[in-house]
């Protein structure tokens, strides 16, 4: 090993020359020790389906000894890499994690961290113990090499040949920490990963970072094009969770979904799995807009037996034969689903030649040819599809399995979930304006009741145009459209898709409801960008006039001036029991007021909507955001 390295580390502040050799001396002892004794501690972090709250399998971390300074990993690689001993440690964390994974029977995809210069090291293919058939009774198909590192001294096609090899015997890539470093996007390219990790920055907080939430949806669509799978680092709260999973993210890991343990957990507790099941309407693929009810993948649920995977593929084939109409059993190791054996195609492969001889008493697992997609019975049908068309397709016609607090339940088909979508788009195209297509007033009100029946605190924000009937009449309804589009788009820029609705009620009205706390601040956006998004639609004389003059109906001369914007905001308090024709109401009348204020005006109630709620019940209140807005009703004791 070489002393000197070590002694190129720059100096501590106070240390003298005589210090820092000594120092340096016994970090290269108590290293050279690690290595002789072997003294390292293995950890496995679960990673886990977002979507089902299985794991998927399990990071493979290290520790150095305790009370000692190697003990914090980038200590330990660091001193490594000093000595010229990088690939000794990475081998000797290699077996001590295989040697574990395998003796405490863990399940899943084994994540096992390799630096890109180790990567092409021609000593690792004489690795007995991780080239070979079976890795310590672990498949090689089993195993993901995790490519870590901020720096490397290998070129693109090394490490790229090196994958190559690598995935000749079997083994699966995956690129660690990727926006950080070494780990780039022309990497990701060249090696097309079976895994891509998003580095931990990009999710911590990206429940109030719009940026973040950006650049893990880039991510996630190139995913799509590159068919990797995403992991998602360092989830640490439920709000980084749903977030994730929002948008569309299938794997993560992080404290909050389970900490590198030994031995690792291998289910999560009940209450995480309670927040995973729990519906979320925060994502929404499709623009914003609601399906009616908010279906659940409770309504495909089909009660389909299950068999465990030691089963013997002859009593399958028999389950198969006296059940024509069964098209896919689910199989079970220790009650959790590890995925779907398919009819047709397991009676195909049984019929062909010796096959029945050699595969009749062998577990049916083998007969598993995809990984399932698992979802909770929770779910709602729609993010059920994005995940399914934004994923892999082939659960479109294979199915899926439904699962709920963990323990199997049935599956789905790709038929039932069509049909169910169709019903839905046909509901959510029945009751869209057709000029902006935005949701109308069927929509809102039962976007307004889903919030309202899950206790959300929100913001229901009426926007509606000053001075439009007259800029109508002058300039012609063709323009009067365009003034209606342009404003439609606004409120849409200005909302947090995956949080925030927006609706047309009709007209030159419009409904934004806001999950987003920053809502005063995107409707003051919306405000300062409306004159200047109208701009061009005015003559210029107009336009620095202010406004036009126009003869009324009694041919009397009046000033007009240009279109405005109003917005009247109520925040709805989730302990209160309004309903959605109440917060109509409320909306109304706080636009009213909005419409008081010359130009582009903001108007907050602030005071409490309590008392409305229960006062003069025998006044007739609007039926909808429709109802109310024609008739501009005042609520009650506001």
């Amino acid at each position: 090993m070489k002393v000197t390295a070590i002694l190129k580390c720059p100096g501590q502040p106070g240390i003298s020359l005589g210090q820092e050799y000594s120092e340096s001396l016994k970090m290269l002892a108590s290293f050279r020790k690690v290595m002789v004794e072997e003294s390292v501690a293995p950890l496995f972090q679960p990673i886990v389906d977002l979507q089902s709250g299985s794991i998927l399998g399990y990071e493979g971390l290290i520790r150095g000894p305790s009370n000692s300074p190697l003990h914090v990993p980038n200590t330990l690689f660091n001193v490594a890499r000093m000595c010229g001993a990088t690939v000794e440690l990475e081998r000797l964390c290699r077996r001590v994690h295989i040697e574990q994974f395998s003796r405490h029977g863990l399940e899943g995809r084994l994540f096992l961290n390799m630096s890109p210069d180790v990567l092409v090291n021609p000593e690792l293919q004489t690795d007995t113990c991780f080239f070979s058939e079976q890795v310590q009774g672990i498949s090689p198909e089993s195993i993901v090499i995790e490519l870590t590192e901020s720096s490397s001294a290998a070129s693109y096609n090394r490490i790229k040949q090196a994958a190559s090899d690598y995935r000749a015997y079997g083994f699966q890539v995956a690129i660690d920490d990727l926006g950080e470093g070494f780990s780039s996007l022309r990497l990701w390219s060249e090696l097309r990963p079976e895994f891509v990790k998003i580095d931990k920055y990009f999710i911590q907080g990206i429940d109030k970072d719009p940026i973040k939430r950006q650049f893990v949806r880039s991510i996630f669509e190139i995913a799509q094009q590159s068919y990797s799978k995403v992991i998602a680092e360092g989830i640490e709260t439920e709000a980084e969770y749903i977030t994730v999973r929002d948008v569309g993210i299938q794997y993560g890991q992080g404290y909050w979904l389970g900490r590198p343990a030994m031995p690792p957990v291998t289910k999560l507790p009940a209450e995480t799995l309670s927040v995973i099941g729990r519906r979320s309407d925060t994502a929404r693929p499709n623009g914003g807009q609601p399906f009616k009810n908010e279906l659940t993948v409770r309504k495909i649920l089909r009660a389909i037996p299950a068999v465990v995977d030691a089963t013997p593929t002859n009593a399958v084939y028999g389950i198969f034969e006296r059940q024509p109409e069964l098209q896919a059993l689910a199989v079970l190791r220790e009650g959790a689903p590890i995925g779907l054996i398919q009819r047709l195609r397991m009676l195909d492969r049984l019929a062909r030649p010796y096959h029945r001889e050699l595969y009749g008493n062998k577990p049916c697992s083998h007969f598993i040819e995809n990984e399932p997609l698992i979802v909770d019975i929770g779910t709602s049908l729609r993010n059920l599809s994005y995940l399914i068309t934004e994923g892999n397709p082939q659960h479109l016609s294979d199915g899926f399995i439904i699962i709920e607090n963990g323990d199997y339940r049935g599956v789905g088909t790709g038929s039932d979930l069509i049909r169910e979508i169709t019903q839905m788009q046909i509901h959510a195209a029945r009751y869209a304006n057709p000029l902006t297509q935005l949701p109308g007033n069927v929509p809102i009100n039962e976007h307004i009741e889903s919030l309202l029946a899950d206790d959300e605190a929100f913001a229901v924000c009426y926007a509606d145009l000053d001075n439009f009937k007259p800029f109508n009449d002058l300039y012609s309804y063709h323009k009067g459209d365009e003034v209606i589009q342009i404003t439609a788009g606004l409120l849409q820029q200005y909302c947090e898709p995956d949080r925030d609705f927006v609706g047309h009620i009709g007209g030159d009205d419009f409904i934004m409801v806001f999950r987003s706390k920053d809502w005063r601040e995107r409707c003051q956006s919306i405000l300062d960008a409306f004159p200047d998004a109208t701009a061009a639609l005015y003559r210029k004389s107009h336009l620095e006039a202010g406004g036009y003059r126009t003869e009324n109906r009694q041919g009397v001369e009046m000033f007009h001036p240009l279109i405005s914007l109003s917005i009247g905001v109520v925040q709805a308090d989730a302990t209160v029991p309004f309903s959605s024709h109440q917060i109509a109401e409320f909306a109304a009348s706080a636009k009213s007021e909005a419409k008081k204020i010359p130009g582009n005006a903001l108007f907050v109630e602030r005071r409490s909507l309590l008392p409305s709620a229960y006062t003069d019940s025998n006044r007739r209140r609007p039926h909808s955001f429709l109802d109310a807005g024609l008739r501009g009703q005042t609520p009650y004791g506001v």
